[in-house]
């Protein structure tokens, strides 16, 4: 008997010991990990809600950016990072589905992440460089055709939503354009503003400004229909390609094994940030949206689903890493 009491007496001590340490989170800064350069969607949703939740959490968000290997270096960073609530990742498909998929060597999957919350999603759009000379979906397609292999098209790396992008795109339109991958959407817009490249499949925030200034043409959304956020821009049926649809998101994690408080916890402070008008203005200037899951459980099964999607579609393109 007097061993079943202490027993007891040491489980409501840990329980107390653990309330506590969740109660008293977070203590110092947390740091969000970017898998891309600065200048990109990611570094933008990072930056924007960033200052919002660190307010909300009354510790500062630190913005870390790693990038490389289409954000594999960072996904792999923090899956490998303490799970003590104070390194958090910020990812797309890119880094959660498409990566594991076109490499299964990777150090990482995502049994080693704890999701969050989603807190973005926007289409893509398709951008060129004026000099082309090409001012709808079917002129780049016409072009394409007539010099096979001679139009180069930017992305943000191996793996990134907008190299399937423009792989989906090149299949279905039947041509040849060759992918130039980058570490991110700002260096990969900017390779098509000198014309090293000619064609961009980018996020919005990595490109708008270039299209609003004319120094980009924007062709059209990779959403089947227009989005109401880009209402000037064709949807992909609207352009010529009906069975063209794309779009991607933006989530955040912890290294798996992070305590289900420190969890939930960030997940409030992430739905509080949200829906700070702001962060809504913020992210509506560059076409995304802001979107949350209902829980983290909601969030996970979302993933299942969607881990599903962009394996059948790495495998349906033949998409391999350079």
């Amino acid at each position: 008997m007097t061993r079943i009491l202490k027993l007891m007496a040491l489980l409501i001590l840990a329980g107390a010991c653990a309330n506590a340490s969740a109660q008293s989170y977070p203590a110092k800064p947390i740091r969000l990990v970017v898998g891309f350069a600065p200048g990109g969607a990611a570094d933008f949703v990072a930056r924007a809600l960033g200052d919002s939740l660190g307010r909300v959490l009354g510790q500062a968000i630190v913005i870390e950016n790693r990038a490389g290997a289409g954000s594999s270096i960072a996904a792999d960073y923090v899956a490998k990072s303490p799970p003590d609530g104070y390194t958090m990742l910020i990812a797309s498909p890119s880094s959660i589905s498409v990566n594991p998929a076109l490499n299964p060597k990777l150090g990482y999957s995502l049994r080693d992440l704890a999701p969050i919350t989603k807190v973005s999603t926007s289409p893509l759009l398709i951008a060129v460089n004026p000099g082309l000379g090409v001012n709808s979906v079917g002129e780049l397609i016409a072009a394409a055709k007539k010099a096979p292999g001679r139009l180069n098209y930017a992305s943000s790396g191996n793996g990134s939503a907008p190299h399937l992008a423009g792989v989906l795109f090149t299949r279905l339109a039947g041509i040849d354009m060759v992918h130039i991958p980058f570490k991110g959407g700002g260096p990969a817009v900017q390779s098509a503003l000198a014309g090293d490249t000619q064609v961009t499949f980018a996020t919005p925030p990595s490109v708008l400004p270039l299209v609003q200034a004319g120094r980009l043409r924007a062709l059209a959304v990779t959403s089947r229909s227009r989005s109401p956020l880009l209402p000037d821009l064709p949807g992909m049926e609207e352009a010529g390609l009906a069975n063209y649809e794309m779009s991607f998101w933006y989530g955040f994690f912890v290294p798996a094994g992070t305590k289900p408080e420190i969890v939930k916890k960030l997940f409030d402070a992430t739905i509080t940030a949200l829906q700070q008008p702001a962060v809504k203005q913020a992210f509506a200037r560059e076409a995304t949206e802001a979107v949350a899951s209902r829980s983290p459980e909601d969030f996970a099964a979302f993933l299942a689903d969607d881990e599903k999607f962009w394996a059948r579609l790495v495998k349906e393109s033949g998409a391999k890493l350079d």
